[in-house]
């Protein structure tokens, strides 16, 4: 049987976990970025090309070499703190990729993973039908990045995620997930300044990716709009604590400080996501996503060896 092409644009983390989860599916898998990915797509089976997703003629020479059936889009740029500080440049490189694939799609189904930051955080959890007010550069990017894509392309769905984490090296070249950089700094002995006032439903990389994968390989159609979200609501500081004590590490290294004094003063005061209706679609009901407790027990062996 024939491979089908699936086409990843975005190599950072969560663009590679969902490499990974397609490769295991068995389909051929590409992933593009500008810049070579931490980790050579080639050790789990996919490839990678070099690709400015912002040049539409480049990308419509991509697709037509490829012709993938599956698209997902998990380009950047993608540090909120980044975006705050070059709003223009954030509105203009993530409209460019969602403008250029929704018109070369074609009968592809495109899946972009969107963000909480749509959001402006004054209700404790967000459902598909609450209004959208963008909390910041980056939510406001995302937002008519959205936009975009789902008045163009006749197969897209975006879908919302909560803060995504999982392991990373620690030296992996960039600044990393909450999770991956509390682990780190953690196990050096070093403390961890958390915000005690900003609340988040964190979810897996590897539940982002199954949940990914559903949503492209389903028969059915779909809502244009879907929210991830893990079950727990924590604060990062309650949540950093918890990593502590997944890794069997001192939790009085977590300092408690307000958001308003970490890098994390523009995020939304609630970047909590919740779902009316994935655990009623055929494609995504039988999928558990991991609570913030389960995913330090299960990432405490990848930290602990490092």
């Amino acid at each position: 049987m024939r491979r089908v092409n699936s086409l990843v644009v975005g190599s950072g983390f969560v663009g590679t976990g969902i490499a990974r989860r397609l490769v295991a599916s068995g389909d051929a898998v590409t992933l593009v970025s500008r810049g070579c990915p931490a980790a050579a797509p080639e050790e789990y089976g996919a490839r990678w090309c070099a690709l400015d997703a912002t040049d539409a003629e480049a990308c419509g020479r991509l697709v037509s070499r490829l012709r993938p059936r599956r698209i997902v889009l998990v380009h950047g740029p993608s540090d909120v703190t980044w975006c705050e500080a070059h709003p223009e440049e954030a509105a203009r490189a993530h409209s460019a990729v969602a403008s250029a694939f929704a018109s070369l799609g074609g009968r592809s189904r495109i899946v972009m993973i969107s963000t909480d930051n749509v959001f402006d955080g004054s209700s404790p959890g967000s459902t598909e039908s609450t209004p959208v007010s963008p909390a910041n550069a980056y939510g406001r990017a995302k937002r008519r990045a959205e936009e975009l894509l789902l008045a163009r392309a006749a197969d897209a769905v975006s879908l919302r995620v909560s803060l995504v984490y999982g392991h990373e090296p620690a030296d992996a070249g960039k600044w990393l997930n909450y999770f991956a950089a509390c682990a780190h700094r953690l196990r050096a002995g070093e403390p961890v300044e958390a915000p005690d006032d900003q609340w988040t439903t964190p979810v897996h990389v590897d539940d982002v990716a199954e949940v990914v994968a559903a949503l492209l390989t389903s028969l059915a159609p779909l809502p244009p709009v879907l929210h991830l979200g893990g079950p727990d609501r924590v604060s990062r500081a309650e949540w950093a604590g918890l990593i502590a004590r997944g890794l069997g590490l001192p939790a009085h290294l977590v300092v408690p400080v307000p958001k308003a004094l970490s890098r994390y003063a523009s995020r939304p005061r609630n970047a909590c996501l919740a779902s009316d209706l994935l655990a009623a679609l055929p494609a995504t009901r039988g999928i558990a996503v991991r609570g913030v407790a389960e995913g330090a027990r299960d990432l405490a062996g990848a930290f602990s060896s490092a």
